[in-house]
């Protein structure tokens, strides 16, 4: 008899795509970071400040956060679901990656908005 392995559902194709995605938005975030950063004014605390007091700089910060986070949860989440066989500890370390990961999402905006 063939044991069933519930691995859970609907991955594949969208985690494929949100891969690819969410590593464009961080290529895109880092060439306009470069472009700022190498663009001839010295970067002292003014200019980094002034950078993002703009609106647009935060919001593109917080996208790529957030892009970050959830390619970083589809690629822990597929290691541990290729490597770590035992249910209960794979559900355990899944959790402890979503908490870290929201925790780190959560103080990157508290960080642009306060």
């Amino acid at each position: 008899m063939v044991e069933r392995v519930v691995t859970g559902a609907h991955y594949g194709l969208r985690d494929w795509l949100a891969q690819r995605i969410t590593a464009a938005i961080m290529a895109v975030y880092t060439v306009i970071l470069v472009v700022v950063l190498v663009g001839g004014v010295p970067i002292t605390y003014p200019v980094w400040k002034d950078l993002f007091t703009q609106g647009w700089m935060r919001v593109a910060t917080l996208l790529f956060a957030a892009s970050l986070a959830w390619h970083a949860w589809v690629g822990m989440r597929d290691i541990l679901m290729d490597y770590v066989k035992p249910t209960g500890l794979r559900l355990s370390l899944e959790v402890a990656a979503l908490v870290v990961i929201a925790a780190y999402l959560g103080w990157t905006a508290q960080i642009l908005w306060r």
